[in-house]
């Protein structure tokens, strides 16, 4: 009786905990440690515990919400562990204490809501298994597919299952010129299945063995049945990886006369002083010594972080960097505020040769609580008691354009690198390379890393050459490829050119968009139905 008593608390205990390691390990993918092998396998302990659920072995089995819920977590909550270093928030005037309230806050927020995510994958599969291996693995590859571009629409997301490949593994990353980074996810969460799918056969299959038979003792399942998982799984880790290789190896053809070289300027300017006097004095000695660095190695144009100038537009002509600009006459973006009604925007501004601002891109994606309230009629009241923060900054609308004296542009302004779609589309209208303005520093050098291997995958999914300028690092050069260039320091001042190649091509992405995601719905409904 007690042993019994026993078995039932410990089981679910077990599952738990194995659901939970498993999430932890996926988390450990990307930055800072960036196990990124460990993604092929993290999610099969999951799966398998899901299948057991469905096949009702154990009537203790916890409830398959549940443990999605706390996979969820474990791999959002270390992937996105980051996030606390946002505290002390002395930088924005919040005292220690309610810095700490809020950070703890956000880092349980996100995990919760990735928590939710997995929850929601979990009980869908389990609701709609019938018992078929194949269709399992069909099933549950569109519903992750699905929940992640359901999820990318809205306004918190940052881990895909792609990123966990950036930017160790560039061949398999290149299945995101086919249909953007739900290709790469599809093929993790596939090959995930066919794996747990196999063990799982395994295991029944060998208790089949140790049953006694009347006249044999071999198992009811074929053996070609067991192993064709693995096969598939194979198949599957092989052709993809093929595929991508091919389009990895595709020459960059890098014609000279469409030669472009830019510089960047990482300012290095930290946020507690930033919006200071001594920080702007800092700001423009630093900006406009940059500039006047990189003019003298003969670039063309000069990138500036995220907010690099914090100042709005209408006073830029005023400031030193435009005087440089009005002597040099080289074309500088510039992070500064725009002006929308009484509220202000996160810009990027085009500067010409005689200091005229000639474009405009507004940030469209913002920063729940860093950079806008949500919910402001509920939890504006409580935001306010904990800081001092006032919430007037507007997004920019969706579906931008930025022409340059170069051409279209395709702009994204921090927060933005994750949500893939907006490149997509800034592709498809002609942009012909990648500005990525940023500032990371309120952050960790792991948040750094991450940001920068999402830009890995925007310019692969585009095609496109990415020039990356963030205020502490880790700005940077990434061709069509995914390779980078160059990487700078974190927590330093620095200046760098480079020689860039705009491009009109358009992949299969650009043009048609996530069409694989239509293709695995259909086949996901017509299997449903028939099988």
């Amino acid at each position: 009786m007690l042993k019994l008593r026993h078995q039932k608390i410990s089981s679910p205990i077990i599952y738990y905990t194995l659901s939970l390691l498993s999430g932890i390990f996926m988390g450990t993918t990307v930055a800072p440690i960036g196990a990124w092998f460990l993604a092929w396998v993290s999610l099969a302990t999951l799966w398998i515990l899901l299948i057991k659920i469905t096949l009702k072995t154990d009537k203790n089995y916890p409830s398959a919400p549940v443990l999605g819920f706390i996979w969820g977590i474990g791999y959002h909550g270390v992937a996105l562990s980051w996030i606390t270093g946002i505290h002390p928030m002395d930088w924005l005037g919040v005292p220690w204490l309610p810095s700490l309230t809020i950070t703890l806050f956000c880092w349980a927020f996100i995990s919760l809501w990735g928590g939710i995510f997995v929850s929601v994958w979990a009980a869908l599969m389990v609701r709609l298994d019938r018992g078929n291996p194949y269709l399992r693995v069909l099933i549950g590859t569109t519903l992750w597919c699905s929940l992640e571009s359901l999820w990318s629409a809205g306004p918190l997301w940052w881990s895909s299952l792609a990123y966990t490949q950036s930017p160790y593994n560039l061949v398999i990353l290149h299945l995101g010129q086919l249909s953007g980074s739900n290709t790469v996810t599809a093929v993790i969460v596939a090959f995930n299945g066919f794996i747990a799918e196999y063990l799982t056969q395994r295991r029944e299959d060998a208790k089949e063995e140790r049953k006694p038979h009347p006249k044999t003792s071999v198992s009811s399942v074929p053996l070609w049945f067991v192993n064709s998982h693995l096969i598939l799984a194979t198949t599957l880790l092989i052709t993809s990886h093929f595929i991508g290789l091919i389009l990895y190896s595709n020459p960059l053809n890098l014609t000279p006369n469409t030669a472009l070289k830019i510089g960047i300027i990482q300012g290095n300017i930290p946020n507690k002083i930033k919006v200071l006097p001594q920080g702007f004095h800092l700001a423009m000695t630093a900006y406009t010594q940059g500039y006047l660095n990189l003019t003298n190695q003969g670039v063309q144009a000069v990138l500036t972080p995220e907010s690099s100038i914090p100042i709005f537009a209408r006073d830029l002509p005023q400031t030193p960097l435009l005087a440089a600009i009005r002597e040099r006459g080289v074309i500088a973006w510039i992070g500064a505020f725009g002006e929308q009604g009484s509220s202000y925007t996160n810009s990027l501004f085009t500067v010409i040769n005689n200091g005229e601002i000639t474009s405009r891109y507004d940030k469209s994606k913002l920063v729940p609580l860093g950079e806008y309230i949500p919910f402001e009629n509920i939890l504006g009241g409580i935001v306010q008691r904990l800081s001092p923060l006032e919430a007037h900054q507007v997004p920019g609308q969706v579906n931008q354009i930025f022409d340059t004296p170069f051409g279209k542009v395709i702009i994204g302004i921090c927060y933005e690198s994750a949500f893939t779609e907006n490149f997509r589309y800034q592709a498809a209208m002609g942009g012909q390379f990648i500005l990525s303005s940023s500032n990371d520093a309120h952050y960790t050098p792991a948040m750094a890393n991450q940001h920068h291997a999402q830009d890995i995958m925007r310019a692969i999914e585009t095609d496109k050459w990415a020039v990356r300028a963030t205020n502490t690092g880790y700005s940077a050069f990434i061709n069509p490829h995914g390779e980078t260039l160059w990487k700078s320091g974190y927590n330093t001042y620095e200046t760098h050119a480079e020689t860039i190649y705009p491009r009109q091509t358009q992949t299969l992405y650009v043009r048609w968009g996530d069409w694989l995601m239509i293709v695995l719905l259909i086949l996901g409904f017509l299997g449903w139905v028939f099988l």
